[in-house]
């Protein structure tokens, strides 16, 4: 029982225990909710004397009341404190914000426009940030200014009120000419349009329409408008992208310099809801706009569009409301400047615009300070022509590898050529830059790059000129040959150095010799003019450099009068899409995008410049100074030819319209007695200055036929063989026999001969009675020395050599075959013409043609030569002053060729 007891002791003790404790926490609780409930009445009792006033909450009855009540002492004294707290801080507020301003919108951005209406500003590298707008007040405190950003940091949207257009329009003009005074002239270009006014949209600023600072569009004009800028957020997007930046504020920081024009688009509605497609349109703009250098001003169109924007919305006709100072506050608007004033402003800055723009730049305004001065590893940059007195550049590199040019006949093509490459060669010294120049059309476009007889100065960055080549498919084919293996040693040597590009092997083969090629081939499409090989292989040439060019540096520019023309590209864009550079003289067709017609309206000597595929958005206006008249290109070029001459040789000067002479051949002047001997024929149509030859071996076949009628062609040919052949032999080593058959050519063979008397070799002068007896003794007779038959007009020789005497097993044609066939074994080697293929053919007989190794055609057909060229097609149609060559030991197809001029002499 006492165990019991104690243990009931022990519960009742701690349940009291428990009872103790529960009543204390309740307690407690109960006591914290008084307090809560009290501070909660006291910050209710705040709030409602906040609302009321606190000088008013004095007069209300039931507030004065409240804070007479004990629980509810301190609130007046708090509230006191704190709005006293508030106006000393609200007082400097003013003065911070003026201070603020005057830091952040210097100058006209925020003074008065008395301080700067109407007078041109200078171009800081960074716009002011805001733009003053007008003025407000808190309280007792002071006005302090209103400021919004603008440019490259917020567009601005509008909201009208009832009878507020006015304002409006004013609130605008005082802002752009606020921007256009601050900056320097040309730097802003203003575009407006307003969906109700035809003819008033700002008109006070229309002075300025008469330069590039003011662009109006009519009603109608909005996707013309939203187009132009989209074009330029694309350009300027991919400009800053390919520099590494993300907005054009990032690429103007780095390169400390302004390279686009800040752009500000006025766009006035009506409220309304824009069309679903230029309203994405506009969305899309809104979004991209400020990383491209471009502001919006919007009134009244009710959308929410992408990117950041400050709003006014105005409450009366001086009044609005902002984002920038909250809706409490009211804004007073700047005064309106006077309509006189705005307009009297805008007229003597676009005076001032005129000005310094200047009148019509000359070519030497194209050209660098200093000569010489820049590098081509990465691209070639120069400027073409000017836009309001800002130079429009071309650049050549990854971005725009190849160029087409366009311009029908009298459009300034060729004077843009003159212009484009003087600026680069006054840019890149010659190591830097080498050029290829072709011309197609009958004229000298290019050909006083060359030396000529009044200016001995030529173009030192000039490897070749090709001029009047419209004969001469065959030179643009061996021009693009030349171009396709410069491209393979290039990328061997671009693999070997483990790089991809020309900037990577210049970089790693720092002593290697890599210019930058240009290419420029006028009339291009003549390249093309028919459907045969040499269209085939120009054509799959031409698509592999376009392809793979850019990488090596190596650069086409491709000019027609008419692009319309070109059938051989017909389902092959390769190039034309490579051909991202589009230059479009004043109505050019198909050079720029099918729905761009910016030539057709482009002025006299203006050009189209165009890096984006030709598509509108990439077109930029450019005036092409006078660059290829008289003295005016030829001054630059002898400026660069005295600094470069000594280090480069003269240009190869190709001109399809002259016949070489032999005697300026190098070939020929290379010639010396000793070794194999080689006649030369003619001139290679290839881009070394080299000659058509045969070497005259011992092996069977080694003579040479020239076929054809064409008597001045076939008496050149032989002549420079001749001649060529007489400078390889010591005097008396060689015996030349000659036999004239063609009366009218017989002067001019004795004139051949007795050269080579007076050269000290011996000469036989054969006639047709004499021809068949000496034909015997060749055949028959062991030789003392080298023997060269001259035969003109074999054919006509032909009745006699096939006569046999009494008594005779073989007649002199015989005997002739025979030396056809033995005699280059003995050193007797024959040169001879035949005026047909037929009476060739009779000559040789049935032992078929391989007693004739070589053979130059002149007026034949190519169906007549396919069984002198081992049975293949051979494609010819005979030209004047052209032969077609074939050498079985050397061709795999005939080859055309110039024969040498030969001068003819009165008799």
């Amino acid at each position: 029982m006492p165990k019991a007891n104690e243990q009931k002791r022990r519960v009742v003790s701690a349940l009291g225990a428990v009872r103790e404790k529960l009543g204390m926490v309740l307690g407690a609780a109960q006591a914290g909710r008084q307090i809560a409930e009290a501070e909660l009445a006291r910050l209710q009792l705040e709030q409602q004397v906040v609302r009321a006033g606190i000088d008013a909450a004095a007069g209300d009855e039931n507030l004065a009341a409240a804070l007479r009540h004990p629980v509810m002492a301190g609130v007046r004294d708090k509230l006191d404190a704190q709005r006293n707290a508030f106006y000393a801080d609200a007082a400097t507020v003013p003065a911070r914000l003026r201070d603020l301003v005057a830091q952040a919108a210097s100058g006209p951005a925020s003074l008065p426009p008395s301080a700067w209406l109407g007078r041109p500003g200078l171009e800081p590298l960074t716009p002011p940030p805001l733009w003053r707008i007008g003025s407000s007040t808190m309280d007792n405190s002071g006005p302090f200014p209103v400021v919004v950003p603008l440019l490259d940091d917020s567009h601005l949207a509008i909201t009208t009120a009832p009878r507020t257009r006015q304002a409006v329009e004013s609130l605008i003009e005082g802002l752009l000419l606020r921007v256009l005074s601050s900056m320097e002239l040309g730097s802003v270009r203003v575009h407006l349009w307003d969906v109700a006014q035809l003819t008033a949209v700002l008109p006070n600023l229309y002075p300025l329409s008469r330069t590039s600072a003011v662009t109006l569009y009519d009603p109608d004009q909005l996707g013309v408008l939203l187009d132009e800028v989209t074009g330029h957020i694309r350009r300027i997007h991919a400009q800053t992208m390919q520099a590494g930046h993300t907005s054009l504020r990032g690429l103007r920081d780095q390169l400390g310099q302004r390279i686009e024009p800040w752009r500000v688009v006025v766009l006035f509605g009506n409220g309304e809801t824009w069309a679903a497609e230029p309203l994405r349109e506009l969305k899309r703009i809104a979004g991209a706009a400020l990383a491209a250098g471009i502001s919006l001003i919007t009134v009244d169109i009710p959308t929410v569009l992408a990117g950041s924007f400050e709003n006014i919305r105005m409450l009366g006709e001086h009044r609005a409301a902002t984002s920038m100072t909250g809706p409490n506050l009211v804004v007073d608007l700047d005064q309106p400047i006077p309509s006189a004033e705005v307009s009297a402003a805008a007229s003597r800055l676009a005076d001032a615009l005129v000005e310094k723009q200047g009148g019509p730049r000359s070519f030497r305004d194209l050209l660098p300070a200093e000569l010489g001065q820049e590098n081509s590893a990465r691209e070639l940059r120069a400027p073409v022509g000017f836009f309001e007195g800002d130079p429009v550049e071309v650049v050549i590199g990854d971005a725009s590898p190849h160029a087409l040019i366009g311009g029908p006949s009298g459009s300034g093509k060729t004077n843009f050529l003159y212009a484009l490459l003087g600026s680069l060669a006054a840019r890149y010294p010659p190591d830097e830059l080498a050029l290829y120049l072709l011309d197609f059309k009958e004229g000298v476009s290019f050909a006083g790059l060359a030396p000529g007889r009044r200016d001995a100065s030529w173009l030192p960055h000039a490897r070749l000129i090709g001029v009047n080549v419209n004969t001469d498919r065959e030179f643009g084919l061996a021009l693009l040959r030349f171009l396709a293996d410069e491209l393979r040693r290039r990328s061997a040597a671009a693999k070997e150095h483990e790089v991809t590009d020309l900037a990577g092997l210049r970089a790693q083969d720092p002593g290697g010799h890599w210019p930058r090629i240009v290419a420029v081939i006028d009339e291009f499409q003549y390249l093309f003019a028919g459907r045969d090989g040499v269209t085939n292989t120009a054509t799959a040439l031409l698509e592999d450099i376009a392809r793979r060019g850019r990488a090596q540096g190596i650069h086409l520019i491709l000019a027609s009068q008419d692009i319309a023309g070109i059938d051989a590209f017909w389902g092959k864009p390769a190039v034309f899409e490579q051909c991202t550079l589009r230059i479009a003289m004043p109505k050019a067709r198909r050079v720029l995008a099918e729905t761009n017609m910016a030539a057709v309206a482009a002025p006299k000597w203006h050009a189209v410049v165009n890096h984006d595929s030709g598509v509108a958005h990439g077109n930029q206006l450019a005036h092409v100074p006078d660059a290829s008249s008289k003295d005016i290109f030829s001054s630059l070029q002898r400026e660069l030819w005295e600094r470069y001459a000594q280090e480069h040789q003269r240009p190869r000067l190709f001109d399809g319209a002259h016949s070489p002479l032999l005697e300026h051949s190098g070939a020929f002047t290379a010639l010396t007695p000793g070794g194999t001997p080689r006649a030369l024929l003619g001139q290679s149509i290839d881009v070394a200055d080299t000659a058509c030859e045969v070497e005259l071996t011992g092996a069977p076949g080694r003579n040479l036929a020239v076929l054809g009628t064409a008597i001045a062609e076939a008496l050149s040919i032989m002549d420079a063989a001749a001649r060529s052949l007489a400078r390889q032999y010591p005097r008396h080593e060689v015996e030349f026999l000659v036999a004239c058959l063609v009366d009218r050519c017989a002067p001019a063979v004795g004139e051949l001969a007795d050269g080579l008397e007076a050269d000290g070799h011996r000469v036989v002068r054969l006639s047709d009675v004499e021809l068949g007896e000496h034909m015997a003794k060749l055949a028959e007779e062991p030789p003392e020395h080298a023997r060269i038959l001259l035969l003109y007009g074999v054919d006509g020789a032909l009745p006699l050599l096939e006569q046999k005497s009494p008594g005779q097993l073989k007649s002199g044609l015989d005997h002739f075959r025979l030396v056809l066939k033995q005699g280059p074994g003995k050193g007797i080697h024959t040169i001879g013409w035949w005026r047909s293929t037929a009476r060739l053919k009779d000559t040789l007989g049935f032992a078929g043609t391989d007693d004739i190794g070589a053979w130059a055609a002149l007026d034949v057909q190519g169906s007549e030569l396919s069984q002198f060229a081992a049975g293949q097609v051979v494609h010819w149609s005979p030209r004047p002053g052209r032969a077609l060559f074939f050498d079985r030991s050397t061709h795999v197809s005939p080859e055309v060729m110039i024969p040498f001029d030969r001068p003819e002499h009165p008799s």
